[in-house]
């Protein structure tokens, strides 16, 4: 099982990537059971408002009903949700605002595991 809050060393990380370029945060998740699901449903409700005010958006959210290439049928998650956030500080003030720990035990509650991958997008391929 994955730890559901990040370190100190993991946001100290993401504060030093560069400060004026979008992250998309990757959510891995795995509900528990029974009630995971529902219990999740209650955060995202929850977590809009927070989203609105750092300039967030939810990119795609959904399930993975089989695996095309990978080990096994399934993935070991039960849903992926792509979050942009304008810049890595938004993220950090979001999840460090007052209120937002109310919020967030919802998704705790939720969650057996919840990898969270900050990732930055290759120029590149535009």
């Amino acid at each position: 099982m994955s730890n559901l809050e990040p370190t100190g060393t993991q946001l100290a990380a993401l504060a030093a990537r560069p400060p004026d370029t979008p992250v998309v945060m990757v959510n891995l998740l795995k509900f528990r059971s029974p009630g995971g699901l529902e219990r999740y449903m209650q955060y995202g409700a929850g977590v809009i408002p927070y989203l609105q005010r750092a300039g967030a958006s939810i990119v795609y959210a959904g399930e993975a009903p089989a695996m095309v290439v990978g080990d096994g049928e399934r993935p070991w998650w039960d849903a992926i949700i792509l979050v942009q956030y304008p810049t890595p500080q938004a993220f950090i003030d979001m999840v460090t605002s007052e209120g937002y720990a109310k919020v967030h035990d919802h998704r705790t509650a939720a969650l057996e595991r919840g990898d969270l991958v900050a990732t930055s997008q290759w120029v590149a391929l535009q």
